[in-house]
């Protein structure tokens, strides 16, 4: 069986508040993360499970339900960075961005972009080995695309082509 929370009195008072002046889901819940394992003595589980939540998500509403009492060291510090976000990233945007910067000059000037060089110059500046798709999405963060030719040529005349479809010899092969 798992250990029952230490609550503070205070806490408890200020969820009592809360909870009957809550006026989003989330206050709500969080409120009632502090006062169903402190007034029913019930674990943590338990309450996660009376609120529909999962275990972490009750510990993380209690968090952040203490943490934003005035009373509380850190309320006034600045807030942590939420659950999003590229936690992996190997190089921050403006250093992409300063790393393209010569492949977006040759590309202006009409040049076509080979991934493989790219890669192997990410590579080199990095010290390490790269996917390609590491590459691709980079490409992709900084707004490129792929260009795909037309499907018919610029030059093309549809009325001649039909002439010619008509004109030309029908040439029937012997099955």
């Amino acid at each position: 069986m798992s250990r029952q929370r230490l609550s503070d009195p205070l806490v408890e008072v200020r969820a009592g508040r809360v909870l009957a002046t809550a006026r989003t889901v989330q206050e709500l819940r969080a409120a009632q993360s502090i006062l169903l394992p402190a007034t029913l003595g019930i674990t943590l589980e338990q309450a996660a499970a009376m609120l529909g939540v999962s275990r972490a998500s009750a510990a993380r509403l209690q968090k952040r339900f203490r943490e934003s009492s005035p009373e509380h060291p850190r309320s006034d510090s600045p807030k942590k960075a939420t659950w999003g976000g590229r936690r992996r990233a190997l190089m921050s945007y403006p250093e992409e961005e300063d790393f393209l910067a010569p492949w977006v000059e040759k590309a202006e000037a009409g040049g076509i972009l080979v991934v493989s060089p790219l890669r192997a110059a990410l590579a080199q500046k990095l010290g390490r080995k790269v996917a390609a798709t590491v590459v691709y999405r980079m490409l992709a963060r900084h707004g490129w695309r792929k260009v795909a030719p037309d499907t018919r040529h610029p030059k093309s005349d549809p009325q001649v082509q039909e002439a010619w479809k008509k004109n030309s010899r029908k040439r029937r092969l012997p099955c």
